[in-house]
């Protein structure tokens, strides 16, 4: 689906990806994976000018994918931030919560930022 991220986007978003994991068995992957994709999701409101972006939920044989397209070209960075700092901990909370992700630039401008979130490990 694409669409504009709001700032109520993500509660709306992490519903429909909950009914997905229910309706393929997979509902122990709901926490994980919404929280995952709030954090991608506070990334396009955060830094993509128009917050536009493109999502895709798939079903993988052990877990789920979530790729979350935008066409911004700067890429994100995992950062350190001092214990005072209130930002910059989103794909830090990322890494600690999914099984891995990544980020893939394509010919045109932009990225895709995804995820996996496994049932079991491979």
């Amino acid at each position: 689906m694409r669409f504009t991220v709001g700032n109520h986007s993500a509660r709306h978003v992490r519903r429909i990806l909950r009914s997905y994991l229910a309706l393929w068995g997979m509902p122990e992957l709901a926490d994980a994976a919404g929280l995952a994709l709030t954090e991608l999701l506070a990334n396009v409101h955060r830094h993509v000018p128009d917050r536009r972006c493109a999502l895709l939920i798939e079903r993988c044989p052990v877990g789920v994918r979530v790729e979350v397209r935008d066409e911004f070209p700067p890429l994100p960075r995992v950062l350190v931030p001092s214990p005072d700092e209130e930002q910059g901990r989103g794909l830090a909370l990322l890494d600690a919560v999914v099984h891995t992700w990544g980020v893939t630039q394509s010919g045109s401008p932009g990225k895709t930022v995804w995820f996996e979130c496994r049932t079991a490990p491979l």
